[in-house]
């Protein structure tokens, strides 16, 4: 990677997380670098595919697929009684 491709960011993290990335560093014979842009990488993909999924349930429910609200609070309730209702199933 060319170092035009690389950007510096700052953060103030609490002492305890800075003790836990000396540590990680240190047993896993990496730089805190590395480390926290591991890490950093897995947060953004976590974040953006929480968001794809989002945008995709929003896309479900504006389609029509769904179960209404008071079908689950129904099913919900019948949980704890001698006869629970079934699963409610999506439209």
């Amino acid at each position: 990677m060319k170092s035009s491709e690389i950007r510096i960011l700052t953060a103030h993290v609490p002492a305890g997380l800075a003790e836990k990335v000396d540590s990680l560093a240190e047993r896993l014979n990496r730089s805190h670098g590395w480390i926290i842009e591991q890490a950093l990488a897995a947060w953004v993909d976590q974040e953006e595919e929480h968001h794809r999924r989002t945008l995709a349930a929003l896309a479900d429910v504006d389609a029509g697929r769904g179960i209404p609200h008071e079908q689950v609070k129904t099913w919900v309730a019948s949980l704890g009684s001698d006869k629970p209702l079934p699963i409610p199933e999506c439209k």
